[in-house]
This record gives structure tokens, sequence and C-alpha cells, in this order.
């Protein structure tokens, strides 16, 4: 066993997949995304096999774009259930697995947010975890009564504001506040009640928060994202990062980042669990796995692919599609990512087609395709060399994709004893190797006390 003991694993289920052409695949069902029982089938599968959680990821819009002209129509990613809906009936018919969801700091209330989250905490048995996000497109905006979205300061601003509001709230409660003393007729401790009273720049809330303590002190909170505003968030709240690595020196940068803004916070290094997310095409042989990847990627819609590249390098339908990749010009939205989509397409003689297909295959993210035991010592390396305390895996398709890897690389996993072979406890906080949350009221009673 190494020094960093064993590895968390989380499982991203939005959409068929995170291949975007997931719901082509001839044993995906296709209507899936509006059927909560294939979600829990999924979330089943993963619980059978110890993971800590599920994550839904979500978007307040349609945020795919008709461009170029057909490609809409063709995209999956158009069509999905409100997460906290669809985690509260996975809630009743699971027992250990964490259930994670994205909810916007852009175009939500701090008191809707944390009465939700809190209301899944209880459903749940304390499972209950929030992705923190800022909402930046503009297809949001306009259906919350914007034209274009808030500029990138001011998002990250609200967002720090609005979970100080939302753990505020969470503390409203006590532990041991409801007494329920029917014999008194006391139904909670008033000496254990407060009241927020919060003023700031972007909201103004009084509490308390109606729900009362949950079963694991808080809801998990989860954050993802690169930005210098993101990990600052991160290192003052984030029990989980998911974080966006292609190799090993950039994981290990990114993981000291967060683990140093953790400890200037105060808190351990080891409170924050940072999660690489990758997407695993698994066969017993190199060349089965390879045939699974060729597979998906003949199921792409060249229209589809395209759209996949319009924000990087602009309209490419015009251009031959076996053709080499043209440089962007100044006017595509995202230049950085186009540049070096560009510049790797010319190092590795890519064509257009060949681009989009290494962009879908896991929806812009790490991809790899080997054979189980490879798969684990690539994990095992980033685990062991400081660039991850777990992954969050993103399968190519549901439920195939995760059933390959449930069923070969996770019992390597278990073998090497880099993985549970059963849960530690019940709630996400216990599963996550993480400490017991302790209201913020008591331990200011406890500091009061002790300087007594």
């Amino acid at each position: 066993m190494t020094r960093l003991g064993q590895m968390r694993l989380g499982l991203s289920m939005r959409y068929h997949g995170y291949h975007l052409a997931g719901w082509r695949h001839p044993d995906v069902p296709a209507a899936g995304t509006l059927d909560y029982r294939y979600f829990l089938d999924t979330a089943q599968m993963a619980e059978r096999a110890k993971f800590d959680m599920v994550f839904l990821a979500d978007g307040i819009g349609m945020r795919v774009r008709d461009e170029p002209e057909g490609s809409l129509c063709r995209s999956a990613q158009t069509i999905d259930l409100e997460p906290l809906t669809l985690l509260s009936a996975i809630a009743a018919n699971t027992h250990h697995i964490g259930l994670v969801a994205t909810a916007s700091t852009t175009y939500n209330e701090p008191f809707h947010v944390a009465r939700k989250y809190a209301s899944l905490d209880h459903i749940s048995g304390g499972r209950a975890g929030w992705n923190i996000v800022t909402s930046w497109s503009d297809e949001e905006a306009r259906n919350f009564g914007r034209e274009k979205h808030l500029d990138y300061e001011t998002r990250y601003e609200r967002a720090a504001e609005f979970v100080q509001v939302v753990t505020g709230l969470w503390d409203s409660f006590e532990d041991g506040a409801l007494v329920r003393d029917k014999e008194t007729g006391l139904y909670f401790d008033p000496a254990k009640l407060h009241v927020l009273n919060h003023r700031g720049k972007h909201f103004s809330v009084r509490g308390p928060l109606s729900s009362g303590p949950t079963p694991q002190g808080r809801p998990i909170l989860v954050q993802a994202g690169a930005a210098e505003q993101g990990q600052a968030i991160a290192g003052a709240y984030a029990d989980v990062v998911y974080s966006m690595a292609f190799d090993l020196v950039s994981a290990q940068k990114y993981y000291a980042s967060v683990k140093e803004k953790a400890a200037r916070h105060g808190r351990s290094p080891d409170a924050v669990k940072v999660l690489p997310g990758f997407t695993p095409y698994v066969g017993r042989t190199e060349a089965e796995a390879r045939a699974k990847y060729d597979e998906m990627r003949r199921l792409i819609h060249p229209k589809v692919g395209l759209a996949v590249l319009y924000n990087y390098l602009g309209d490419l339908s015009d251009y031959p599609i076996d053709g080499p990749v043209p440089e962007p010009d100044g006017n595509v939205r995202i230049r950085s990512i186009g540049k070096g989509l560009f510049e790797m397409s010319q190092r590795d003689k890519m064509s257009i087609r060949s681009l989009y297909e290494f962009m879908m295959a896991g929806n812009g993210g790490r991809v790899l395709v080997d054979t189980p035991g490879q798969i684990a010592d690539d994990m095992q390396v980033w685990f062991e060399a400081g660039g991850a305390d777990g992954f969050n895996i993103c399968p190519s398709h549901l439920p195939g994709g995760l059933q390959d890897f449930v069923e070969l690389v996770v019992p390597e996993l278990q073998r090497r004893g880099l993985f549970r072979t059963e849960y530690e406890g019940f709630t996400l906080r216990e599963n996550l190797g993480l400490t017991p949350y302790v209201n913020r009221h008591q331990t200011l009673a406890s500091s009061s006390q002790a300087a007594e």
C-alpha cells in the first residue's frame, strides 16, 4: 500500500456517454436520457463496483449551436433531465453511492441551492454533493432575461459570495438542535438556531434554512476547472475537485496548486480530493480496445464533427474533410485552443476528419485505449506520483463503456490494493475518507469554552 492509500472513483454519467456519437451505438437506448431507469441502472452498476459517487453535469440551456447549419438536429446533447430531480429518484433505489450534481451560481439563488441539496442529503441518507460552477454561455443567459452572460470577473465574484451564503445557511441548525421533546413541547433548542443575516454585494439573505442539520453535516462540495478564481473557491471550500489534465506533469502541477490553496486556508491538503477525468476504451487485448474505439469513430456524422471544431477553427464546411486543417483566422471564438489544435494537426499530420474524431472520442478530454492492466498501470502511476487522489471515469457510452471498466479494470485495481472491495460507511463523506464536518457555531462555542 502506498502512502496515499486507496484511490477514489467517480462516474460521470451525463447524456449517453462522453463520446459525442454515443447515442448511435447499437447497444445504447437512444431515448435513455429521458428515462430515469437508464440512469438508475448505470448508478446501480457503479454502486456494485463500489464507486464513490456518480456525477451529473448540467447546463441550464441548450448550449450546442446549429453551426454549421444542419448539425444541431444531429446532436444528442440537446435533451436531458433536471439533475436534482433525477438524483432524488436514484437516491431511493441506491444505498451507498454518492450523488453529485451541478447547480450554477450565475442563474440560481443561494437559498434555493442550499435547500435543494440539503433535502437531497436527507433523502439519500447523507450522499449528496453540489458541483459548483459559473454559467458561461449566452444561450443560458437568454433563458434568464439577459442577452449576454456576465463577465468573467463578475461571475467568479458572485460565485465566491454564493458559496459563502450557501455554506452559512447549511449551518443554521447545530447538531442536536432538533430535540423534538413531546413531554415538554420543545421542538428545537433556540440556542442552537442561527440566523445568517448575510448582506453582500450580490446577495441579501436572512435565513435560517428550514432543513435542519443534514446526515453528513452538510452536502459535499465539488468544484471543477483550472481558472485561478475557481481554484481559490476550491481551496477554501471544496471537498472534491474534478480536473482535466492530459499528461502527468500537468496533473502534478494542478494537484499541487489545489493542495497548496487548501493549506493556505488552514485546511489539511488531504481534505480536498483531486480527481482527473478520462474516457477509457478497454479491451482484453490492445486490438480489442482499438476495435471498440474505431467502432465509435465510425458512428460520427461529419456535420457533428465539424460542429465540435467550430468554436476553435471556424466553419470548415467548404474544406475537404479528409484534407489538412486550415489555420484559424482571428475571428474564431476560442483562439488559444484553436491555435493548439491547429499546431497539433500540423505536427501529427491530421486531417479535419481525424481531428474531430480525436476531439469527439472523450468530449475533448483525455482518452485511454488499452488493456485493463495497462489502464490500471496508468492510473497507478498518476495516483502514486502525486497527480491524482482518484479519477472521474467518463465512459464513451452507457451502459457498455462503464460495464467494460467495471468488469475489467476495477478487479485489477482491487487486486493491487488500490481500490476498495467494500464501502467504509454509508455517507459520501465517510467513503471519501474525509473528517466529520463540524458546524461553525459549534466550533465557535468550543473555542469560547476553551478560552474560559
